[in-house]
């Protein structure tokens, strides 16, 4: 007595390697993908660090990017994203650590 339909289980069972199928991921557009908020704060921070020399800004910068790197999802968008804020991290760098010395201003008087 029973209660198992004998065809009905065998037809559904996953344990049964002809039943397995490989996954496959959705397909997913790039317009659709989730933002990078990792590439866009890396940019605000490149751009604050080369425009208002800011040394904490620019090393925020290379490790946001780093970050962006690391959890790429659309090569093509994000690399220009990536490339540009670590160009704007590492202007930042250079004209903060090898630029002319700021002159403030108690000095003129």
């Amino acid at each position: 007595m029973s209660s198992h339909n004998n065809s009905a289980s065998s037809a559904n069972d996953p344990r049964q390697p002809s039943a397995a199928k490989p996954y496959s991921p959705p397909m997913v557009l790039p317009q659709d993908l989730p933002v990078d908020y990792a590439g866009f704060i890396a940019v605000i921070f490149g751009v604050a660090g080369v425009m208002f020399r800011y040394k904490l800004c620019s090393w925020l910068a290379i490790i946001f990017c780093a970050q962006s790197l690391v959890n790429m999802r659309n090569v093509e968008n994000d690399l220009k994203q990536v490339s540009m804020a670590s160009m704007f991290a590492i202007m930042g760098l250079v004209t903060n650590y090898l630029g002319p010395a700021r002159h403030s201003p108690q000095a003129q008087k």
